[in-house]
Parts: structure tokens; sequence; C-alpha cells
């Protein structure tokens, strides 16, 4: 009890301190019709990416393959802030994101009533789901049903390889991690509120889809799970036995572990996975979360691009993939998910908080017009290359077009709804009562992080 009692004490005197009394400066947000006062970072980047137009398909524009990811995430962190925030928010903070939620839910709703389009789009079409879920319940609204049941609807054409893996996207074969992040929630939901009587079948599907991946992607000496597979063994990159790639990219990663810890969730409170199936998991989500804690980086707490390469030249440390890591660990404390690795989960929390303070320090900006950015992203990479450290990493010594515009830009949609997603993750409120108009950057949630009150 001592040594708990010291550890505890350690982790908020030299990790959590600090970060409670960080100062905002001078600059504030601005949402269209609040007051400005200081606040959370999670409601400031928020109101950051509001300001921008971020998040919103412009009219007659056609969307790309990104764009649903980016608006599904968006719209995915925004639920998550006003949730975690409450009543604490001011009324007309929430008014503010709900039209906002709305504006963007109905930008893509029209691209999502196809159920033959969809399935050529990439399964990161299924992250629009959370807004569609949102704004269906609120209004009834049934042109959301119709995008939700078309949504379904392709999951049972989209294209899988031989053994049963759904295609990540145009490409035969392949299958990705990153597709599992929109993939699992959305089918989970959407059988839970208008198919239950299938629960069986797609908890199997979902825990088989993991599983294929898992056995394709884990390297047996670190632990970690490399991009993607090719089931054909065919790509230039694929390993002769397993068809996997030869990089652990960091933010392929993040999406599949930000999959297990929301699936576990979510299926507690749905139970489309049985006990059995929800063990399984779990005990993926724990063995992944030894894996990513000794990746990171000793100095930073954070991790690498390349996550397998520390301190390689051209390496670097990306600050979406960190988000995330340090987003599934915060939440797999919180929820009691890592309890057996150490008492209580302290040093699960601990990592997160260590590179959650790295993330403010180094990659948060204030662009003194009252709105935050978020700097050191990748773009994105994908596999429709030969994959190699040399694509991957390197970010402005390769022709743009290479491994997908492998650059680190600043204030990325992606980047920043991750990021005020984990800021919803750090402290409860009872804790910061007192301080709440001095305290910029955690979002205000009783159920977070508990034990570190005891």
């Amino acid at each position: 009890l001592a040594t708990m009692a010291s550890l505890k004490s350690t982790i908020f005197s030299s990790v959590l301190v600090p970060l409670l009394f960080a100062s905002h400066g001078a600059a504030v947000p601005k949402p269209s019709s609040c007051n400005a006062d200081a606040r959370p970072y999670s409601a400031w980047m928020a109101d950051s990416v509001i300001s921008r137009g971020q998040a919103v398909l412009p009219p007659g524009t056609t969307p790309e393959a990104a764009t649903f990811l980016q608006i599904g995430v968006f719209q995915n962190a925004i639920l998550r802030v006003k949730e975690y925030y409450g009543s604490l928010e001011s009324a007309c903070a929430q008014a503010d994101w709900d039209a906002y939620l709305e504006e963007s839910t109905q930008s893509v709703t029209p691209w999502l009533l196809n159920t033959t389009k969809d399935t050529q789009y990439p399964l990161d079409r299924f992250s629009d789901g959370n807004g569609l879920f949102y704004q269906y319940d609120k209004t009834a609204n049934e042109t959301y049903k119709a995008a939700l049941d078309a949504l379904q609807q392709s999951i049972y054409m989209q294209p899988r390889n031989q053994y049963g893996g759904y295609w990540y996207f145009k490409y035969p074969n392949w299958s990705y991690l990153d597709g599992m992040y929109s993939l699992i929630p959305f089918y989970s939901t959407y059988t839970a509120n208008f198919a239950a009587e299938n629960s069986s079948a797609v908890g199997q599907d979902l825990v088989y889809q993991l599983d294929l991946l898992w056995s394709h992607c884990r390297q047996n000496n670190t632990g970690l799970l490399v991009h993607g597979y090719d089931a054909s063994k065919t790509a230039i990159w694929a390993n002769p036995v397993t068809g996997g790639s030869p990089i652990v990219w960091i933010r392929s990663l993040g999406w599949y572990m930000m999959a297990l810890v929301d699936i576990l969730e979510i299926a507690g409170q749905q139970g489309v996975l049985s006990q059995e199936q929800w063990n399984h998991v779990h005990e993926r989500f724990v063995s992944l979360s030894n894996a990513v804690m000794a990746a990171a980086d000793p100095d930073t707490g954070c991790w690498w691009q390349v996550m397998t390469d520390p301190n390689r030249e051209g390496n670097y440390i990306e600050s979406s993939g960190s988000a995330m890591f340090t987003y599934a660990l915060y939440k797999g404390a919180r929820l009691g998910y890592l309890d057996g690795i150490t008492a209580k989960a302290l040093l699960p929390a601990a990592t997160a908080s260590k590179c959650y303070g790295h993330l403010l320090q180094d990659f948060v900006v204030d662009n003194k017009n009252g709105t935050l950015g978020y700097n050191g992203t990748v773009s994105v990479c994908s596999l429709s290359s030969n994959a190699t450290y040399e694509v991957c990493s390197p970010y402005n010594t390769i022709p743009i077009d290479q491994y997908s515009a492998n650059v680190r830009n600043n204030s990325s949609i992606t980047s920043t709804s991750l990021f005020f997603t984990t800021a919803c993750m750090v402290l409860p409120p009872l804790f910061l009562q007192a301080w709440s108009t001095s305290v910029p950057l955690i979002c205000l949630a009783i159920k977070d992080a508990p034990y570190l009150l005891n």
C-alpha cells in the first residue's frame, strides 16, 4: 500500500500537476455564439476545427477516398467531447457543436445512400455512422436511417479475400489494420439497434476480422502489428509466408488499437460479443498494450512514425499515432481493462500521461488568432508502393506521390480530432472544479481515470 501511494504521488507530482496548471496565454477559443473563456484543450481544439470550416464537405464537391474518415473521426470526437462535458459546458457551446455536427453529417449523407457505390469507398466510410446514428436518434429523419441501412448492406457486398478478410479498399486481397476502427463500432452498433437477431453471427465476424489481421500482421519479436497483408502474397512488399507488409506504421496500428478498446466498451454495453469473445479481444488488447508501451520513446514518452526503427535517419516522433496510443492506454486504464499489467493500471496511465505532456509541449500550436493547430502529423501512408522504410519515413526527401505524400502537415482534421478525443481521457471534473478557469487542457469527465483520486 505504501508503495502504491508513493507511485501515485510520483505520477501526480511529476506528470499531472505540470499539465494541470499549463496556461492558454492570451489566445482563447472563439465559438460562433459563446463568450470566450479559458477552456480545456479538447473544447478549444474542437472550436478551432469549426472555425476553419473543416470536416464539412462543401456543396458540389465530390468526396475523395480520405474524406469519409476525416469527417467521421471529427464526428466521433465531437460526440465524445459533448458526452464528457455534459452539463459542465455552457449551453451555447453544446448548441454550436450540435449545429456543426448536423452540418457535417448532412454534407456527407447523400454520398452514402447507394449501397453499390458505398462498396467503392474504403472501409473508413463506416466512421460516418457516428454522425448518422446521432442525427437519426435525435431527429428520426428517415434519410439518416436510409444511409445507415445502405452502409450496413454494403458490408455484405464488401469483397473478401480467400480467408474471408475484408478488402480495405480497391486493392484486391489487401486488408489493412486501418479499417477496423471504422467498421467494428458501426457493425456492432447497427446490429444492436436494428438487427439484434444477427448478434451472434456479427460477433463472430467481428472477432474473426480482428484475428485475421492479428495472425497475418503480428511480429513475434515485438508484439506489434504491421500495416496490412496481401492474402494472395503477390504484392511486392508481401511476406511470402504471412502476406504481411514490412513496416509497423504508427497510425495504422493506432487505428487497430483504438478499435480493440472501443469494441470492448461497446460490446459490454450492447451485448454483441459473448463473454468468451469479449475475453479473447481483451487478451489481445492487453498483449498489444504491453508491446506498445515497450516501444515508447524513453525521452518523449511518445512513439516513432516507423515504430521498429527508433532514431533511424528520417524517422520522427509522430503526433497523430501517439495521440491514438495515449487515448487507448488512458481508456483501457480507466475502464479497468489493463489492471492486470500493474495494480490499478498505473503503468499504462503514467505512460499515457508522459506522452500527453509531450503532445502539448511540442505539437499543440497557439495560432495567435484564438485557434489551436496541431503539428507533427504524417499526411497518409499507403501500401500502394514498395512499402519500405525509405518510402515510409523520410517526410521531405521523397517524391510527393511516393507512399502517398508522406509529409508532416499542420492541423489536419484527422490529427486535430484525434488530439481532442485524447484530451477527453485525462482527469475527472471533481478533481478540477476548484481550478476550472485555469485548466486549459483537460476534458472534464468524471469517469476518466478515477483511480488517481483514490
